[in-house]
């Protein structure tokens, strides 16, 4: 299919040719979970994106991690480096929510601004902000990947919450304290965010 250009094509920022799925206009959105590494953003994305595809609701995750490994590999940790990740991913978050996913980003993203602006470049489309709140030391006693370890053995530099800021929301959409919900709580309040 190839649309024939009117004076209003401009307007319409779905790729040439394809089609959304049906309902993705009132469906698609992007979850921004942002919290400290340990956490609890992974696991939450996780049980979300099950549960929401469950529904049929067509879902993905942006996860910091993966990015890091991929689209993000050539990006190091500085504080400029931390921002361009944001934003590379925020574009393609909204890329994947314009074409009717619900798209879950996992990323600890620790600076105010930059999550503002990803806020922004979804363009119009729900944007979540939900921070997925668990203090430093509950974080450090968690250390799922021993990297807290690693940076307090200077191994990791300029590591997020040790000698690198992370700016907790001052007014997310959600906040879920994980240091006292279980992972199903936290991801039932998700969903009633989503629902509501």
């Amino acid at each position: 299919m190839v649309r024939v250009p009117t004076p209003h094509a401009a307007q319409d920022s779905s790729p040439v040719g394809e089609a959304l799925p049906a309902g993705a206009g009132s469906r698609a959105c992007i979850v921004w979970l942002t919290g400290l590494s340990g956490a609890g953003k992974s696991t939450l994305a996780g049980q979300l994106r099950d549960l929401l595809r469950a529904e049929g609701r067509p879902t993905t995750i942006l996860d910091g991690d993966a990015l890091r490994r991929g689209l993000n590999r050539d990006l190091g940790f500085s504080d400029a480096d931390r921002v361009e990740n944001i934003r590379r991913t925020a574009e393609v978050a909204w890329l994947m929510a314009d074409a009717g996913l619900t798209v879950i980003v996992a990323l600890i993203s620790p600076f105010r601004r930059e999550r503002a602006e990803a806020r922004a470049l979804a363009r119009g489309l729900p944007f979540f902000e939900v921070h997925v709140d668990a203090s430093l030391p509950a974080c450090e006693r968690r250390d799922p990947k021993g990297l807290y370890r690693r940076a307090r053995a200077g191994e990791i530099p300029r590591f997020t919450g040790i000698d690198s800021a992370y700016e907790p929301p001052e007014s997310p959409d959600l906040r879920v304290d994980t240091e006292r919900l279980t992972p199903q709580e936290a991801t039932a309040q998700v969903l009633a965010l989503l629902r509501g």
